[in-house]
């Protein structure tokens, strides 16, 4: 989609002048972003594609190909220790897709004109992580099928259950502003180099292996990565294998819910505004 094509699904007014009708108007222009980036998906069917069937990759490629041969600590099925990693690796690596979809925007003129435009300045980055976070919940339902399909299963109640995948969306929400300060900052043909980077920062936590085995400097980045809060929250919230045990002497892997809960915080204070900041002045 050009970005005139892009831009002419926009019905823009002029805005007011009060606090609360400008705050009414950018949430206006963010759920237009919303649906022009949902339609831009709608026009390339592709990318949709990749999206929802790269957790179904991932379920089979490690529950089966590695599953056999990483035991878990106490016992238990690996494909039930694996499928709270494989959810917080995905909201992790949601970052590439957005930053990647920015960047094209940018360099194809589609930001000038958005910006051309009377509308609010905070609107494209939000209606961008508001189509993420769409994409991203159709990505965890095929991944949450294909966990049932080989053998994973909530043991904790609806409650609890729940309350796992809200931290999963908070978590990815809070990332996919990272994607996009990165599509504002770095171009598309820079952010195809960056994405081997992308899944080490995932692996070394633990999503796939228990950190105990790992050497201690090793254990340290996994056990502070803020993957493996999630994860960790996960496992505890599902009644997975492998959730840490009072025991276990770093902070943020005996209170992960809260762990996940100041990360994700601290990754918004920090993204928003930069995000927003760059929007308003990439290529002035």
């Amino acid at each position: 989609m050009s970005g005139a094509d892009s831009a002419s699904v926009l019905r823009l007014p002029t805005r007011p002048a009060s606090v609360t009708g400008r705050l009414r108007w950018a949430l206006a222009d963010g759920r237009t972003i919303v649906r022009r980036n949902l339609a831009h998906l709608k026009s390339q069917p592709g990318e949709l594609i990749a999206e929802l069937v790269f957790p179904a990759v991932m379920v089979v490629m490690f529950g089966y190909v590695f599953g056999s041969a990483i035991p878990i600590p106490g016992g238990g099925n690996y494909r039930e220790y694996l499928m709270p990693g494989l959810f917080g690796m995905t909201a992790f690596t949601g970052v590439l897709a957005t930053s990647m979809v920015v960047a094209q925007d940018a360099g194809r003129g589609v930001m000038d004109r958005f910006r051309s435009m009377p509308m609010a300045r905070s609107a494209v980055p939000f209606g961008q992580t508001g189509a993420d976070i769409i994409t991203g919940a159709l990505g965890m339902v095929v991944m949450v099928a294909c966990g049932f399909a080989v053998g994973w299963r909530p043991h904790e109640g609806p409650v609890r259950t729940l309350t796992a995948f809200a931290l999963l969306v908070l978590m990815r929400y809070a990332i996919s502003w990272g994607g996009v300060l990165l599509g504002l900052l770095l171009k598309e043909e820079t952010l195809d180099n960056l994405v081997p980077l992308i899944f080490p920062i995932t692996m070394v936590s633990n999503s796939f292996v228990p950190t105990a085995g790992m050497p201690a400097w090793l254990r340290a980045i996994a056990d502070w990565n803020p993957v493996s809060a999630i994860v960790a929250a996960c496992r505890d919230l599902f009644g997975n294998p492998g959730a840490p045990g009072s025991a276990h002497l770093v902070w943020p892997l005996r209170h992960p819910v809260t762990a996940t809960l100041l990360w994700s915080a601290a990754l918004l204070l920090v993204f928003v505004p930069a995000a927003v900041h760059r929007y308003r002045t990439v290529n002035r």
